[in-house]
């Protein structure tokens, strides 16, 4: 068996040191989620979190939101995808849930306050069933799908565009949008799922944990948006 001390790319790894990289990426995306849960139950019962809603939101408030999480999860990428230990790559995993913890405060304030109890539950059980079904398409097919990166980049810088500029000029973006989300998000899921068969190294599993758990969440964020959306009609 190869240790992490002499990695290899999974796709060319012995089957048992494949399985033990596939089986510490979805044990550590777990713990990502279970993390972010207990961040959102925390965070959504401060004194005071509404009014901190409301900065994150005013005026250009939700543009400076956006960039600095772009800017932590960059750092937080590098960080888990580090080759200076564990410790530093863990450092990378706990700032990124952090972020993401933060950045879905208003969809959940707005999802646990101002609508009904049902639509949390609703969109995760979406988003497990639409993940579990994209995981075992990657895997049952086998198929690389490193081809959707250059799409997913491209796409990604579409969707960022669109976003900045209804942030600057007051429109709002609906549930085709949302909806389209959905789709980019699952694209990206068959991504990393992709190259986590075939491209990560056996000692990358908390990056791959990472690129996983925030592909899920892009997921989780729209399906979301959909559902609040389709009770609000």
């Amino acid at each position: 068996m190869q240790t992490t001390d002499n990695p290899f790319v999974v796709a060319e790894a012995d089957p048992s040191d494949r399985a033990l990289f596939i089986r510490r990426t979805y044990l550590h995306l777990a713990g990502a989620i279970l993390a972010f849960i207990g961040l959102e139950a925390v965070l959504l019962h401060l004194p005071g979190i509404e009014g901190f809603i409301g900065t994150m939101l005013g005026g250009m408030g939700w543009l400076v939101v956006l960039g600095s999480f772009m800017a932590v999860s960059w750092v937080a990428d590098k960080l888990a995808r580090s080759g200076a230990g564990p410790a530093t790559q863990y450092l990378g995993l706990g700032l990124y849930t952090v972020a993401e913890a933060v950045i879905f405060l208003p969809l959940l304030y707005i999802a646990s306050y101002r609508s009904t109890s049902d639509v949390i539950p609703v969109a995760g059980i979406i988003t497990g069933l639409l993940f579990a079904g994209l995981t075992a398409t990657a895997f049952m097919t086998r198929k690389d799908f490193s081809f959707l990166g250059s799409i997913l980049t491209v796409a990604g810088f579409v969707a960022m565009g669109v976003i900045i500029s209804s942030i600057i000029f007051g429109f709002t973006l609906g549930l085709l949008f949302a909806a389209i989300m959905v789709f980019f998000a699952g694209g990206a899921i068959l991504y990393t799922t992709s190259n986590i068969m075939h491209h990560y190294r056996t000692d990358q599993h908390v990056a791959a944990a990472l690129a996983l758990f925030s592909s899920v969440m892009l997921l989780f964020f729209y399906v979301l948006r959909v559902v609040l959306g389709s009770r609000d009609r």
